[in-house]
């Protein structure tokens, strides 16, 4: 059986944009690709809310993506496939992050799963980096407009060619998630059902199809 770890925010988590709680297990993408996997393949689920790439929220410092990483690949191990979806948090007003400075925190992450699991697994993983989808136009009617600015939009419109020279330069799979999805009305930040059932089918043929 592989592993795919999913290492992400909370559209990772599958957080639910019409109440603020979170889909059932069978919206959520991760579990959707589970079904797509099938049982030669067990999917984990490593989201969580308002997770950074390397960056301490002032409020939340524990949201940091890279200090819970090592623990992370370390309780799970050996992990065969690593899905790696952060930065949209970075795009929070408070960073004063540009959409290259953020990539550049995700190539972080990318170094720490590659260095960490060269040394306590004895491999790498196959690391499937994805830059995440935009922020929608309709920021300003969101509960997260002020933590979000307006120009948080087309930073996020910037992820793909700079997520994309990373994975290129680490030996990563791209996807490009706003190719496939956008994000819900509701808040401009989070993914509807189908969104989610999309991306399920996007890395589900991914893993199947070019992961060998």
């Amino acid at each position: 059986m592989k592993t795919v770890l999913c290492y992400g925010d909370s559209n990772t988590y599958g957080y639910n944009p019409e109440n603020g709680m979170r889909y059932p297990e069978s919206i959520r993408w991760t579990a959707r690709l589970q079904t797509i996997l099938g049982t030669q393949y067990k999917v984990i689920e490593e989201g969580c809310n308002g997770r950074t790439t390397i960056y301490d929220d002032p409020v939340e410092g524990w949201k940091n993506g890279f200090g819970y990483l090592r623990p992370c690949l370390n309780t799970h191990k050996p992990v065969d496939i690593v899905t790696l979806m952060l930065g949209s948090n970075d795009l929070k007003e408070v960073f004063h992050l540009s959409a290259q400075q953020i990539a550049e925190g995700a190539e972080k992450l990318v170094h720490e799963i590659i260095d960490f699991t060269s040394e306590k697994q004895g491999f790498v993983p196959k690391i499937i980096l994805i830059s995440p989808p935009e922020i929608g136009e309709g920021l300003t009617s969101s509960p997260f407009y002020g933590s979000f600015s307006l120009d948080a939009i087309e930073r996020s419109r910037q992820f793909p060619e700079y997520y994309k020279k990373v994975a290129e330069s680490n030996g990563c799979i791209f996807v490009d998630a706003a190719e496939h999805i956008k994000p819900s009305t509701l808040d401009s930040l989070h993914l509807s059902p189908e969104a989610h059932a999309k991306l399920a089918e996007v890395l589900g043929d991914v893993i199947l199809n070019e992961i060998k």
